[in-house]
């Protein structure tokens, strides 16, 4: 993010069946006497879907819209300038994820100083009460709000008695022992832990963006690849991956093995590049959207002595994502119930 612009601001269209709200303050059509949730959610990691589900039961049980307050940008572009996280998802890609799991409208609030100075009773009795009505409230057992971070669930609920909604604590996810959170998300996938990351988001981490024409080296070293220009901030480390790969124009998923790097056995002080073969594959696909999912680190990337050991090496690499989503394949067959 560069000086604080918004990121949501480029997207004009609603995701499918959910309402994207931009201007809490001054928006005439609010959703109202609805259930709502409140946080940064960035990522959508299993954490937070346990708060979005509970929300949409609640709504889908009660009556009235399912409904997510988000800040854009990040809080800690404001409060910390210049010390906001990398975020885990494009604006696009959170749009998706809200709408697939249920909720009926995303209300985006512009995060400025003046917000940041804002009390958390204030922001509640004024948005969440006067202006949408809310019937309830779900968040996380540890949630922080408004100014010194002073709002909490047990503030929430003692607004709630005052002004007549209920406000819940939905307890936290956990992995490996320890809370799940964007940030440890965000540590995992900048150590190239993407199996963790993974497991805490409820889904590969995953990179978009746009096939870019590249120089060709993998194609003269027999094993061409795809270049992908991603829109998103944040990279694995460098390394190669067995990988997922989706085409805007093809309706599958394709098994590809992915490079992160520079690429120093052929080059010097070259610029990082993501770079995938596509297994059995051989399609021009330049311009095209892309999706690319992240399931295994193989290896770090490597100086090696020739051109002809790197391409020797390759060929391991794509032996080994075969092999790695033959045994997932299994697996996922093995999983599955016997149909009746």
């Amino acid at each position: 993010m560069i000086d604080n612009e918004p990121l949501f601001d480029s997207l004009d269209a609603d995701g499918p069946g959910l309402q994207i709200l931009r201007d809490a303050w001054n928006c005439t059509d609010l959703p109202s006497g609805g259930w709502a949730t409140v946080g940064n959610y960035d990522g959508i990691h299993r954490g937070q879907r346990a708060i979005i589900e509970r929300t949409v039961a609640a709504a889908r049980e009660g009556g009235g819209p399912a409904i997510l307050i988000t800040f854009d940008p990040h809080p800690l572009e404001v409060v910390r300038a210049g010390e906001g996280p990398t975020l885990l998802a494009t604006p696009a890609q959170k749009i998706e994820r809200i709408a697939a799991l249920g909720i009926d409208a995303l209300l985006i609030v512009r995060f400025d100083q003046e917000m940041a100075e804002r009390s958390a009773e204030e922001f509640v009795r004024d948005l969440l009460v006067r202006r949408l009505a809310v019937r309830g409230i779900f968040v996380g057992s540890g949630f922080r709000l408004g100014r010194g971070r002073e709002g909490n669930v047990a503030m929430l609920q003692q607004l709630g008695v005052e002004s007549g909604f209920v406000a819940e604590g939905v307890p936290e996810v956990s992995f490996r022992g320890d809370v799940i959170s964007s940030s440890r998300i965000r540590e995992a996938v900048r150590e190239g832990k993407v199996g963790d990351a993974a497991e805490m988001l409820g889904m590969p981490y995953e990179l978009e963006g746009k096939v870019e024409r590249g120089d060709r080296m993998g194609q003269r070293l027999g094993w061409p690849t795809v270049n992908l220009r991603p829109e998103n901030a944040l990279l694995p480390r460098d390394g190669v991956y067995a990988t997922r790969i989706e085409f805007e124009n093809f309706a599958t998923q394709l098994d590809s093995v992915t490079n992160i790097g520079t690429r120093p056995t052929v080059y010097e002080n070259y610029q990082r590049v993501v770079e995938s073969h596509v297994l059995d594959f051989n399609s021009d696909v330049y311009g095209q959207g892309v999706r690319l999912r992240f399931y295994k680190r193989l290896r770090e990337e490597m100086i090696f002595p020739s051109i002809m050991d790197l391409s020797a090496q390759i060929g391991r690499d794509v032996e080994a994502t075969r092999e790695f989503f033959a045994a997932r394949r299994r697996f996922e067959e093995l999983s599955t119930p016997d149909s009746p």
